[in-house]
Formats: structure tokens, C-alpha cells, sequence
């Protein structure tokens, strides 16, 4: 097993050949809102200064002793972590804060334009989040834990995608900032939810547990440009924008129950190992559409 191969060169377990349909693999060149780039993906503050991204580079980490915590997790795994997993785990990363944000802004009765901007800070910083994000799981290419072991069966469908640093937790970690920063009050809470969503990611198998508190760290990082960002925006009397709610209301919203408050039937075609299915009765190429858990 060698571990220093790339994603883009090891077959996901289960079948025969290395990824040949990655997710958008070019999303790291992508439009930003919140921080610059130029034309060799560097990113930027938007008064000019480089940002010096708050994530270790894979070449320092020993990715061996990564793989064992993803298999002894996996073998002790509890009913409530395999919960978490598939909660989280459904759709694209932005499919369970979405219905936070909504409950946060009917909780704290926001006027119809601070609801508009809300929305719009955080999504406008996910996107930014899932661009550097892309950046760096394209440049480095990191093998995914069903790659380094081809025996590994995981709870949900591995990810078209490098593995580091992990999406779900950069995109955590990058909303959690933002939405604390509207509703000061229940930090506590978005920074617990945060950190469930990243660790979701190794319950399923899908992620060693560095992508994970490497890509929230990450997260948080760019979560905060965003907020120096807004803090700046003012009205046409030169007063501050932003009025965050600092009492908490203690807003009820998911999870608990782990249920999704949209809930959609997805297809599942995936094409390597799960748990207890061995996919004997799909084909062994992955040519076809991926099944949607990112």
C-alpha cells in the first residue's frame, strides 16, 4: 500500500480503475465574493493582502496512522454515529443549514431585507469556502481511506472528489462563523452543530479525521473574513448594516431529530464498497452518475 499516491491514481474500493469523473474539478477557479484571487488560484483580502490559509499542507502529515483511526471508527461505530453520518451526509453540504437559517430568522423575527442579506452573506461565503476548498483538494490530490485500504467499506458512498481537506466540515465551520455573527446567541449552538457535521465525515468512512478538523479550521478562518466584510457595510446615514441579535431565543432546529426537514429520495448507484454490500450487482467502472452524498 503506498500511501503517498495521489486520488487520481488509486481505485476506490471496489472497483477497477482510478476516479475518471471528478466533481468539478475546476470549481477552484471559480467566482468569488468575499476574498480576491488572481490567475494562479492565489487567494487575497479584498485590500490586496495574500491570505495565508489556516490549513496544514498533506505533504507534513502521516496519512498511515489517519487510515487506522477511519478503520477502528468504522468497526466500533455506534447507532447514533452511523445516525450522524447519514444526516449529515445527505445531499450537498448545504442541504441541512439551509432550514437553520430559516428557523434562526423566523425565531429572532427578522425584517424581510435583513433576512435577504442574511441569506445572502452565508451562501455568498459558502461559495467562497467551497472554491478555496476546491483549490486545494485539486492541487493536492490526496488519496481518499477507501483508496489506501481497497477492503474498506464505508457507511456512505465516497465522494467524487480528493478527500483533503473535507467539504462538509470547511463548509461547517465557514457557516457556523457567519450565522454567529447575525445571532451571537446561539454560537454555542451552531459551533456544536458545526463540529458534528465535520465529524459526520469519519463516521461514514469518507474522510480521515484530519480533513476534517483541518477543513473546519478552515472554514472558521474564511467564515471570519467574511464577517471583517459585513462588519464594514454601511447605510446611507454612514451607520453600521448589521444589528446581530444577541439574546438567545434558543431556537429549535435540527438536528435533533435526525430527520430531513426536506427530505428527498436520492438514488443510490454507487459503485464502491458500503457496508454490508459488497455491490455485486453493479458494474465496476465509474462511469455512471454518482450517487448525491458528498
Amino acid at each position: 500500500m503506498d500511501l503517498l499516491k495521489k486520488w487520481n491514481e488509486i481505485p476506490y474500493a471496489g472497483e477497477q480503475v482510478p476516479p475518471t469523473n471528478p466533481e468539478e474539478p475546476s470549481a477552484g477557479s471559480w467566482v468569488t465574493h468575499y476574498i480576491k484571487t488572481n490567475e494562479i488560484g492565489e487567494f487575497f483580502y479584498k485590500n490586496g493582502k495574500k491570505i495565508q490559509l489556516d490549513i496544514r499542507n498533506p505533504s507534513t502529515i502521516d496519512w498511515k496512522p489517519q487510515l487506522a483511526i477511519v478503520k477502528k471508527t468504522l468497526e466500533n461505530l455506534t447507532p447514533h454515529q452511523m445516525e450522524v453520518a447519514k444526516y449529515w451526509g445527505t445531499g450537498v453540504p448545504t442541504k441541512q443549514f439551509v432550514p437553520i437559517m430559516d428557523r434562526l430568522i423566523d425565531t429572532y423575527k427578522v425584517p424581510a431585507p435583513r433576512a435577504a442579506r442574511i441569506l445572502a452573506a452565508v451562501l455568498a461565503a459558502v461559495n467562497d469556502a467551497f472554491v478555496v476548498t476546491w483549490k486545494c483538494k485539486f492541487d493536492w490530490q490526496v488519496a481518499r481511506p477507501n483508496q489506501l485500504d481497497q477492503s474498506l467499506e464505508t457507511i456512505l458512498c465516497t465522494p467524487r472528489h480528493p478527500t483533503y481537506p473535507s467539504g462538509h466540515a470547511t463548509i461547517a465551520g465557514c457557516v457556523e462563523q457567519v450565522l454567529g455573527y447575525f445571532f451571537p446567541g446561539e454560537a454555542k449552538k451552531l459551533r456544536k452543530m458545526s463540529e458534528e457535521c465535520s465529524d459526520s465525515r469519519l463516521y461514514a468512512g469518507v474522510h480521515f479525521p484530519l480533513d476534517n478538523s483541518e477543513g473546519l479550521r478552515l472554514g472558521r478562518q474564511i467564515g471570519r473574513i467574511v464577517v471583517e466584510e459585513l462588519k464594514k457595510d454601511k447605510n446611507e446615514e454612514n451607520r453600521k448594516i448589521d444589528k446581530p441579535y444577541r439574546e438567545n431565543r434558543n431556537a429549535v432546529i435540527n438536528p435533533p431529530p435526525y430527520e430531513q426537514v426536506i427530505p428527498y429520495e436520492f438514488a443510490n448507484n454507487c459503485t464502491s464498497l458500503l457496508t454490508n454490500n459488497k455491490k455485486d450487482d453493479l458494474p465496476t467502472n465509474n462511469t455512471t452518475k454518482p450517487t448525491l452524498f458528498y
